[in-house]
């Protein structure tokens, strides 16, 4: 079980965009719901989420994923219960991804000390204690970061030959006629 996090404000692409992609792979994918659902994204797209967020069971996940986005990052590290599900997937050994903005989060919590990562230009300081690499997507250890909406796909194949295989990252390229 993959879980996406999704509050208001967030950035449309770099939710959907992987939700896509690991949804091709075969990964069973579920969306939680900071707040109101429908959740409604930075740029007025509406989401009905698959549950509250206080409804995902870290214990059966693969991994947690936390889309950008302005006021949605803010929204999330507002959530208790993202915060919680963070802290039980970093525990567990489970995968985080946060792309754009979404890495402060981790910033802010300590998680990312020691670590290398990258996020939307602006956010660096926020990342306390990472190495910021400014690259589309850096992978170190359980934590998988991205820049920002245009790297939204290259993080969803990221996440797809992690949980999956590198092959069907690669495959899911081809078939999707991705060049990035």
């Amino acid at each position: 079980m993959v879980y996406v996090f999704l509050a208001d404000g967030f950035e449309e692409i770099e939710a959907v965009t992987p939700i896509d992609i690991l949804r091709r792979a075969g990964l069973t994918v579920k969306t939680a719901a900071v707040g109101a659902n429908p959740v409604t994204g930075a740029h007025g797209m509406r989401i009905y989420a698959d549950m509250d967020a206080s409804q995902a069971r870290i214990d059966d996940a693969q991994a947690v994923l936390l889309p950008g986005g302005m006021p949605g990052t803010t929204n999330l590290e507002n959530s208790g219960a993202v915060r919680a599900a963070l802290r039980a997937a970093v525990e567990k050994g489970i995968y985080i991804g946060a792309i754009c903005a979404a890495p402060s989060i981790l910033g802010h919590m300590g998680l990312l000390e020691g670590k290398r990562a990258t996020c939307f230009p602006g956010f660096e300081g926020a990342l306390s204690g990472a190495a910021v690499t400014g690259e589309a997507v850096v992978t170190d250890g359980h934590i998988v970061t991205a820049r920002g909406a245009g790297c939204a796909a290259d993080f969803g194949f990221t996440l797809t030959a992690l949980l999956c295989s590198p092959e069907t990252a690669k495959g899911l390229r081809q078939s999707m006629q991705y060049e990035g």
